[in-house]
């Protein structure tokens, strides 16, 4: 009977430990994407118009990435090499 009793406290002062590690991860983890983050929204010396179109920019042309590796994915990047003919 006492061994169960222990294991339940013990279980108990885990479960403080790992909420706290799980909250240091998530600040942590915040704090990186901060960082990694830097001045991304604006440049020195640019307007609003220009970071505006730089923004187009970028989400265009990650678009097209994206979907040409789709593409290539699901092999519709280029025409099929087989025939359409039946062999006899």
């Amino acid at each position: 009977m006492m061994r169960s009793v222990m294991a339940v406290e013990n279980r108990k002062d885990r479960r403080g430990v790992a909420r706290l590690r799980l909250f240091t991860l998530v600040v942590g983890l915040y704090l990186v994407a901060l960082l990694l983050a830097g001045c991304a929204t604006r440049q020195p010396g640019e307007t609003a118009a220009e970071v505006n179109r730089r923004h187009k920019r970028a989400m265009s042309l990650n678009t097209q990435m994206l979907m040409s590796d789709i593409d290539k994915f699901l092999l519709l990047d280029k025409p099929s090499m087989l025939t359409d003919k039946r062999l006899p």
